[in-house]
């Protein structure tokens, strides 16, 4: 027994004494893990960490109170489509009869003596700043905060609809009305993710309904809004009014905190800092190895110019290659034009239709008339739509035979209408065809 120990003992003492050359090398090993490490792989570690953790939830925010602002943000640009269209805001051309007495013309066409073939230019110059700016602010989405380019977005139109009621002639008011489509793209753009990442699963379909449904809303509350501020004040002040009621949301899309689409890194976080500066920390000790110390200011001012020109190029090598993804998805390339084909429909109707209503079967209160209808046939048809496509089931193809059945029936019902003399059988037609029409809008 006493040799046995004495044996395990004679081990253990030459297990520590072949442990001890091995001891400062297990202590070099530890030091060079306690080294920091090199710059690429803190880069990897920091963008990991900032891809895993979700931004922080502003105090402000709650998707009910989301979904209640964006919803009166919609409005509002459709409030202005509609009060453009109006009689009281669009006006009329001076008119001469038979024995030469002549009546002075109303509202924009009257005061700038426009043509219907300008007038009907004001009607969709929106268009232009909407086309031109909607795929720069997507695509700016990816580097900068989607929240602060909806503000930016909103402090134009909120400019451009003030600029509007300010306007001297045919060219400062169509100007304007560009710029009020540049501003409206961000919103339109980038609203409907925000309420689909923060809507509940089971009602996203309805949050989106609501939001969609302020259009017809907008429109409608336009038209009564122009008629009734076009008569007693001035075709003018609904569009001062318009930028008033629109500046408290700009603002507070500037200074609260914004908000964070779903798989965006939030660029103002600090983890983003981190990112941003160990990158450039990398990037310097890479340059610092490959370029000798005696390097010129000049030199490295056009190096600086160059990263800045690949880094411009880049992001339109890749705007280019976003683009040719979508061209290339059949859903989306025929949901676009068939959405162009629906708003073609749609913005002659709204446009013309109080003008027709005047002129053809004079309404004396045709822009009441037609906001009523509107409001009426937008709250119903788009419910229902919304509605019967749950029940048929939220597919494509679904969608798509409803999308093509209820736009031909409420073209064909709309365009039978204003071939009608009675007024009340355009009404009646009318109304049947702005509720199949409006059926579209949460299908699209």
């Amino acid at each position: 027994m006493l040799s046995t120990s004495s044996n395990r003992s004679d081990d253990v003492v030459d297990v520590d004494q072949n442990s001890q050359p091995n001891l400062p090398i297990q202590q070099s090993k530890s030091q060079s893990l306690s080294h920091r490490p090199p710059p690429l792989a803190e880069a990897e570690m920091a963008t990991r960490s900032l891809s895993e953790d979700s931004p922080p939830t502003p105090s402000w925010f709650t998707p009910k109170r989301l979904l209640v602002i964006f919803c009166v943000i919609n409005m509002l640009n459709y409030v202005d489509r509609g009060a453009i269209a109006s009689n009281g805001v669009n006006g009329s051309q001076r008119t001469c009869d038979d024995k030469g007495i002549c009546t002075s013309g109303s509202g924009i066409q009257g005061d700038f003596k426009l043509n219907n073939f300008q007038d009907g230019v004001l009607s969709s110059a929106f268009m232009v700043g909407l086309l031109v700016a909607s795929p720069i602010f997507a695509s700016l989405a990816k580097s900068h905060n989607p929240f602060r380019l909806i503000g930016v977005g909103l402090s134009v139109w909120t400019f451009a609809t003030a600029g509007c009621g300010s306007s001297f002639d045919f060219w400062s008011i169509a100007i304007c009305r560009m710029l009020v489509g540049v501003g409206e793209a961000s919103f339109i753009s980038l609203a409907a993710p925000f309420i689909d990442d923060n809507a509940p699963v089971p009602q996203k379909t309805a949050w989106l309904s609501m939001f969609y449904m302020c259009i017809p809303t907008g429109v409608a509350l336009g038209y009564v809004y122009g008629g009734v501020v076009g008569s007693h004040l001035n075709w003018r002040y609904a569009f001062w009014g318009e930028a008033i009621l629109m500046l408290p949301f700009a603002v507070l899309a500037f200074v609260i905190k914004p908000l964070q689409l779903k798989g965006f890194a939030p660029a103002e976080s600090g983890k983003a800092q981190v990112v941003a500066s160990v990158s450039e920390g990398s990037e310097a000790s890479n340059l610092n190895d490959h370029v000798s110390e005696d390097i010129s200011d000049q030199a490295s001012e056009r190096s600086i110019k160059s990263i800045g020109e690949s880094r411009f190029l880049n992001q339109l090598s890749q705007f280019s290659q976003d683009t040719k993804v979508l061209l290339q998805e059949k859903v989306y390339v025929v949901n676009v034009l068939g959405y162009i084909a629906y708003n073609f429909v749609i913005g002659a109707y709204s446009y013309w239709g109080p003008k027709a209503g005047y002129n053809i079967y004079h309404m004396s209160n045709a822009d009441m008339m037609f906001g009523g209808v509107t409001i009426v046939c937008g709250i119903v048809g788009t419910i229902s739509g919304g509605f019967i496509l749950d029940q048929m089931g939220a597919t494509i193809s679904n969608a798509f035979k409803l999308l093509s059945a209820a736009t031909f029936l409420g073209a064909i019902s709309c365009l039978t209408a204003f071939c009608l003399s009675s007024l009340y059988g355009f009404l009646a037609l009318f109304t049947v065809g702005e509720l199949l029409v409006f059926a579209t809008q949460v299908i699209l």
